[in-house]
């Protein structure tokens, strides 16, 4: 039986040391104007006068105007139909102004143009109907070599998105999944609480599962440039099934993959900050302060306290409120928003939850917790930590 640790040409990939690289990528941000967005700012690690926001899934069926479309309208139609994905994404925006606006999308959009088919079931998530099993199926995928044909409406929407946003302090965003988390819905064909299928496959045929994430990885580093091009200004990487790995599996079937969108990505668009969020990063800081992302996003299941001293002081952190807070009390969503700005410091944060907004979350509390990030500032202040910065923020 093949081993799941046998070293692959990714696991033997090694995570350089990414001080250096943030450093020159700073040197390049001086280049770009001071009226750059503030989250765009402190992406690229720059000093601002206050603390960003946004929210993972801020586009959702919390919001009644956004329920006026799901309640109607299949998941993938309202996703691929550029014209309804582009209200969706700016809902939220014109309801709270947070910092960020994040295309509506999917992280499983991408996986057509390569030949896996999938479909997303109300009150059941997404569906594959043919899940990867073998080494001739891998083979036999696509590659993302045309995405304005296969994907034309990802193009239309980012690219009227950032159109609409020119000249509001907002920032537009785009995104990926991992090829880990692509590759785990990819063999399991839905959510799966123990990723049976992906895990067998890891444990007795490293070797398909490699191809697959190499497959994956070559795309997606299409698909990015692809986002760029159309208009992104940063880009997450979810890594929403990292809770599925243990340290080591991450450090050989996450991680390296990941690195090669990066270092590919930066290569040709230095000026794009890139965010790497990790649902269940929390039990692996180690191996994200290895990560040459501009930013770690933070699941909520740490403290920021303690990932700030494990990842490091001149990292810029996003996150990491638990999303459940925004069903408390007004003083509860200070409490913990308070909590973590302070943990996170003045300098190097975007506050964030720690996992997306779900169902029923009342909107007052969204817009309560975008409002604490424009009083960010006083709010250090009043606990002895003073903004880095007056700067101006885009008009």
């Amino acid at each position: 039986m093949a081993s799941a640790f046998a070293v692959s040409p990714a696991a033997a990939f090694r995570v350089g040391s990414s001080k250096s690289s943030r450093a020159g990528r700073r040197s390049v941000a001086t280049q770009c104007s001071q009226q750059d967005p503030l989250l765009l700012r402190v992406a690229r690690g720059e000093e601002a006068e206050r603390t960003p926001v946004w929210l993972m899934r801020q586009a959702g069926r919390y919001m009644a105007a956004f329920r006026e479309y799901s309640d109607r309208i299949p998941f993938r139609e309202r996703s691929e139909t550029a014209s309804i994905a582009i209200e969706l994404s700016l809902q939220p925006w014109h309801a709270f102004q947070p910092d960020g606006v994040i295309m509506f999308s999917d992280i499983l959009t991408p996986l057509p143009a390569l030949g896996i088919e999938f479909d997303v079931i109300k009150g059941k998530g997404p569906r594959i109907d043919n899940p990867i099993s073998s080494m001739e199926q891998v083979r036999a995928l696509a590659p993302m070599d045309d995405p304005l044909s296969k994907l034309p409406f990802v193009h239309e929407t980012l690219s009227t998105l950032r159109s609409e946003l020119n000249g509001t302090p907002a920032t537009l965003l785009g995104f990926i999944g991992t090829p880990w988390t692509l590759a785990a819905y990819s063999v399991e064909g839905k959510a799966e609480r123990n990723c049976r299928r992906t895990k067998t496959m890891m444990y007795n045929n490293p070797e398909v599962l490699h191809a697959l994430l190499d497959h994956l990885t070559d795309a997606l580093i299409a698909y990015c440039g692809y986002q760029i091009e159309a208009g992104a200004q940063v880009i997450q990487l979810f890594d929403s099934w990292a809770h599925h790995l243990s340290p080591e599996q991450f450090a050989e079937f996450s991680l390296p993959y990941a690195e090669r969108i990066i270092a590919a990505v930066r290569a040709k668009y230095p000026y794009v900050p890139l965010i790497f969020h990790a649902n269940g990063g929390s039990g692996k800081h180690a191996q994200l302060a290895q990560c040459t992302a501009d930013v770690i996003g933070l699941d909520w299941e740490c403290s920021m306290a303690g990932a700030r001293q494990a990842i490091g002081s001149e990292r810029t952190l996003q996150g990491n409120v638990d999303p459940m807070i925004l069903f408390g009390t007004e003083q509860a969503i200070r409490e913990a928003v308070t909590r973590s700005l302070v943990e996170a410091g003045p300098r190097h944060h975007i506050l964030n939850v720690g996992h997306g907004v779900i169902e029923g979350t009342p909107e007052e509390s969204v817009g309560l917790f975008c409002e604490l990030a424009r009083q960010s500032a006083d709010i250090l202040a009043a606990h002895g930590m003073a903004p880095a910065t007056k700067q101006t923020v885009a008009a």
